[in-house]
């Protein structure tokens, strides 16, 4: 099952870890970080980006379930 990834432009620094981390995925728009595809395929890289984002603004889930960040 594809994941679904959103960025909370209220939470986002625009620090750009996750545009650095996974490029094809994020782009740094502005005062926040983005999506650029809607649905994409599983990738541990996408659950790192949002366990490493400063402000927490990255949710990733699997169909309706939250997957990542992952709790510590």
């Amino acid at each position: 099952m594809a994941w679904n990834v959103r960025v909370d432009p209220t939470l986002c620094q625009a620090s750009g870890m996750c545009a650095g981390a996974v490029p094809e995925v994020f782009v740094l728009d502005g005062a926040y970080s983005r999506v650029l595809v809607d649905g994409i395929e599983p990738d541990e890289r996408v659950l790192d980006a949002a366990d490493i984002c400063p402000a927490q603004a990255i949710t990733v889930y699997d169909g309706e379930t939250v997957i990542g960040p992952r709790p510590d």
